[in-house]
C-alpha cells in the first residue's frame, strides 16, 4: 500500500527533478550561440557610442558646437549621417542583446567570475543600465530632441524635492564614484584582461594598452561626474548633475582645461577602439 507521505515525497522529488531540468535547461540556453550572438552584438554596439561620445568630447575641447557627448548625443549625431536610422535601430538591438547576455550572467553566473553574488550584481545593474540605453535608442528615432544631460538634471531635481531626496541622490553620486574608481583600478591592473580568449599575438599589446588608457579615462569620468552628483546633492543645485557630458564641460573650465579635455576624449575613444576587440575576443 502507497502511503500519503510516500505520494507526498514521490510528488516532491518529481518537482525538484522537473525544477533542476528547467534550470539546466535554461543556463544551458544562457550559453547558446544567440546568447553569444547577442553579447557581441551588443558588445560592438558600445564601442561604436563610445568611440563616437570621444569624436563628440574632442570636438568640444577644440572649441566646436558639438552635440551632447553622451550617449544620446552619440546616438543623435549617428541619426545625422546617411541611413543613421537604420545604423540606431541596430544599435538599439545590440543594446537589448547586452542587457540580455548581462541578465543571463546575473542569474547563471559571469564567465571567468563563477557565480560569486559581487559580479552578478554587477551583470544586473549593466543589465538595467543597457535595456535603459536601448530606450534612448528608440527614443531617439522617435524624435526625442531633449539631451540626455537635461533628462538628469531634470530626474535629480524631481528626487531632491522629496523629503531625503538630496540624501538619495548623494548616494547615487557616491556609489557612482565607487564605480569610477573600480574602473580605474581594473585599468590599471590589468583585470580585464582575464575576460579574454586567446588574442592574436601581434594585436596583444595593442588590446591592452587600448584596453588600460580606456578603461581608466572612462572610470576618472566616470567618477568625475559622480562627484558632481554629490556636489548638486550638497549644494542642492540639479544642475550640476549632468552625467557623462556634465563631467566633459568641467574638465574644459579647468586650468589646461583644453588639455584634459582632449585627453579624457582620446581615453573614451580608445576604450571604443578597445570595445571592438573585446567583442571579438571576449570569452561570453
Amino acid at each position: 500500500m502507497v502511503t500519503g507521505r510516500s505520494r507526498a515525497g514521490g510528488v516532491g522529488s518529481q518537482a525538484r527533478r522537473g525544477a533542476a531540468a528547467i534550470g539546466d535547461a535554461a543556463e544551458s540556453a544562457a550559453d547558446s550561440r544567440p546568447v553569444d550572438w547577442a553579447a557581441r552584438a551588443g558588445l560592438t554596439a558600445r564601442g561604436v557610442v563610445w568611440i563616437i561620445i570621444g569624436i563628440l568630447g574632442f570636438l568640444l575641447a577644440q572649441g566646436a558646437r558639438a552635440g551632447s557627448a553622451d550617449q544620446k548625443g552619440a546616438l543623435q549625431q549617428l541619426l545625422t549621417t546617411p541611413y543613421g536610422n537604420v545604423v540606431v535601430a541596430l544599435m538599439a538591438v545590440g543594446f537589448v542583446g547586452y542587457a540580455l547576455w548581462r541578465l543571463s550572467e546575473a542569474l547563471f553566473g559571469v564567465t571567468g567570475e563563477g557565480r560569486r553574488t559581487g559580479p552578478r550584481l554587477q551583470s544586473l545593474a549593466r543589465s538595467i543600465l543597457y535595456f535603459v540605453l536601448a530606450g534612448t535608442a528608440v527614443s531617439a528615432l522617435l524624435g526625442s530632441s531633449e539631451s540626455q544631460s537635461s533628462q538628469q538634471e531634470s530626474l535629480t531635481a524631481r528626487v531632491m524635492a522629496h523629503a531625503g531626496g538630496r540624501v538619495l541622490v548623494g548616494l547615487v553620486g557616491a556609489v557612482i564614484i565607487g564605480v569610477g574608481v573600480t574602473l580605474i583600478v581594473e585599468g590599471w591592473k590589468l583585470r580585464f584582461m582575464r575576460y579574454f580568449r586567446s588574442v592574436p599575438p601581434q594585436i596583444h599589446r595593442l588590446v591592452v594598452n587600448l584596453g588600460r588608457v580606456g578603461t581608466i579615462g572612462r572610470g576618472s569620468v566616470f567618477a568625475l561626474a559622480g562627484f558632481l552628483v554629490v556636489v548638486a546633492a550638497w549644494t542642492a543645485d540639479p544642475q550640476k548633475a549632468r552625467g557623462l557630458d556634465g563631467a566633459l564641460r568641467t574638465l574644459l573650465q579647468q586650468p589646461y582645461g583644453t588639455v584634459l579635455g582632449v585627453v579624457a576624449s582620446l581615453a573614451l575613444m580608445a576604450f571604443g577602439v578597445y570595445g571592438l576587440a573585446e567583442a571579438r575576443y571576449r570569452r561570453v
